[in-house]
């Protein structure tokens, strides 16, 4: 992926994520799908949170939570569709999304307060 094509993507995604915004953000970024997105957060304990991501590329990546019981395991799709999902958070959250094998492409993220 050449660095220009990688800038359009990463316009695609943000732009995306951009028409479904809400709430107060805590952390926003965009990260090529082969690195990943790997946060702890800093939320407050027992507040509800939601996480909104676009990817854009080929592929797809996977949204995980430790702990397991802060979110639910989701498939994000690199074909520009807007995943999103809340967070409960009762002690420190550890968010990761991943690559699947052979994915590539850009992952715009928010988190914001509900």
């Amino acid at each position: 992926m050449t660095q220009q094509s990688e800038k359009a993507l990463g316009e695609q995604a943000e732009t995306a994520l951009a028409a479904v915004r809400g709430g107060t953000p805590v952390e926003v970024g965009a990260e090529r799908v082969t690195d990943g997105i790997h946060s702890e957060p800093t939320l407050s304990k027992g507040k509800t949170y939601r996480i909104s991501l676009a990817c854009t590329g080929r592929g797809n990546a996977r949204l995980t939570f430790v702990p397991t019981n802060a979110g639910k395991r989701t498939t994000v799709p690199c074909d520009t569709s807007v995943i999103q999902q809340r967070i409960i958070a009762e002690e420190p959250v550890r968010l990761d999304v991943d690559e699947t094998r052979g994915s590539t492409g850009v992952i715009a993220w928010q988190i914001a307060a509900a």
